[in-house]
């Protein structure tokens, strides 16, 4: 195992030991989505709370694999902070990046650039994508529920 290799298996490790913004809020403001992956058995719930198009806070709980879990804290330091339309440029550039495309390395920025391996292993791309996958079904719900003009 090359130095970057073990180095992104450090961060890997530390998310999902040391998880960020895990656990969830009873608080009606959070939009909740539940999403889980029958083929391994991860499960991932994800809130999200946006204001003016800002996402203000994500929370998550799930069970599931190293990948799964790291990557749902990520994924929540990553995506915080940003509005709906930049926070889908960063979900679709970590999907190039996790099918093994080129990516944008000024949109995906941090931590979230430590599962590009995982390109290399298709079974584990629902894992690494299950929170990304939760967070994006909650935009779009809201971009739904917006009112038109």
């Amino acid at each position: 195992m090359n130095q970057i290799e073990h180095l992104y298996r450090q961060v890997i490790m530390d998310h999902y030991k040391n998880p960020k913004n895990k656990g969830l809020v009873a608080n009606p403001a959070y939009l909740t989505i539940h999403l889980n992956n029958p083929s391994c058995g991860d499960e991932m719930t994800v809130q999200m709370h946006v204001n003016n198009d800002q996402i203000v806070d994500i929370k998550h709980q799930g069970t599931g694999c190293s990948i799964c879990c790291s990557s749902a804290s990520v994924m929540s330091v990553t995506l915080k902070n940003h509005t709906l339309d930049e926070a889908n440029q960063i979900i679709h550039e970590f999907y190039e990046m996790i099918k093994g495309y080129p990516y944008n390395p000024d949109i995906l920025k941090g931590d979230a650039i430590v599962y590009q391996g995982v390109a290399q292993f298709p079974a584990r791309i629902k894992c690494a994508t299950l929170a990304w996958k939760a967070i994006e079904q909650g935009m779009i719900k809201i971009k739904e529920e917006q009112p038109n003009g």
